[in-house]
């Protein structure tokens, strides 16, 4: 598998977990706020990382993690994507995947061969602004199938949405009704980084700030969490 980038140890990618992160390389967006941008490419500074390495480490560091993380780019476009996480679920981790949505038929795959413990999908857009947001086309009947996938599953999950300039309070409460009776919705605040990935500060979106934003999206999913500068704000 093309790995780009690792974190070692996080608190924060996997809910409820001590969690490594590995980041896949390429990805089939080119979102207007990415905040990896600085590994995707094919710059020479971006050589990949050697797999075995990667998977030396975590099997070094089996009792003091809990979870792996597999998050991009874009890890479903990998097609060494399952042989991986087999690989890593063979240590005993439980295993979180990140994806965009563009390939359900891989979500449902990897669904039903039992072998993914939490899934984040990120909801770009309301389905009308997706190619706006994203800078490519996008099949939104495929954007769909995944969310409805996930949310049929009986994996853990959640939607997250990040608060980009480009959007506003009509189009987050589009995208309320599009993950209306999900588990979990988390709405996050869009962080700056510079050329090498450093965090560089937020955004300022006022529709990420909006009460009656936030009231509207907590009405239509299980648990509403808000993620950014204040922290983390859960509303069930």
């Amino acid at each position: 598998m093309k790995i780009a980038g690792i974190i070692k140890q996080s608190f924060v990618d996997y809910p409820g977990s001590i969690s490594a992160a590995v980041f896949t390389h390429g990805c089939n967006m080119n979102c207007t706020y990415c905040q990896n941008r600085h590994i995707l490419g094919c710059k020479e500074q971006n050589s990949f990382i050697d797999e075995e390495k990667v998977l030396n480490f975590l099997e070094k560091r089996t009792g003091f993690l809990d979870g792996v993380v597999i998050s991009g780019g874009e890890p479903t476009l990998q097609p060494d994507l399952e042989a991986f996480i087999l690989k890593v679920k063979y240590m005993g981790y439980s295993v979180k995947l990140d994806t965009n949505g563009t390939c359900p038929d891989t979500v449902k795959k990897l669904i039903k061969k039992g072998i993914l413990d939490y899934i984040a999908m990120d909801v770009k857009a309301p389905l009308k602004k997706y190619e706006e947001i994203c800078r490519c086309g996008i099949d939104q009947k495929r954007i769909a199938e995944s969310m409805s996938v996930i949310m049929n599953s009986g994996v853990d999950y959640e939607f997250r949405t990040t608060c980009c300039p480009q959007l506003d309070n009509d189009d987050l409460i589009e995208i309320g009704k599009l993950v209306c009776g999900a588990k979990r919705y988390v709405l996050q605040q869009c962080r700056k980084t510079d050329e090498n990935g450093r965090f560089a500060g937020y955004d300022a979106v006022s529709c990420f700030h909006s009460n009656y934003v936030r009231e509207s999206l907590r009405s239509c999913v299980d648990v509403f969490e808000v993620r950014g500068d204040s922290g983390v704000q859960a509303v069930s």
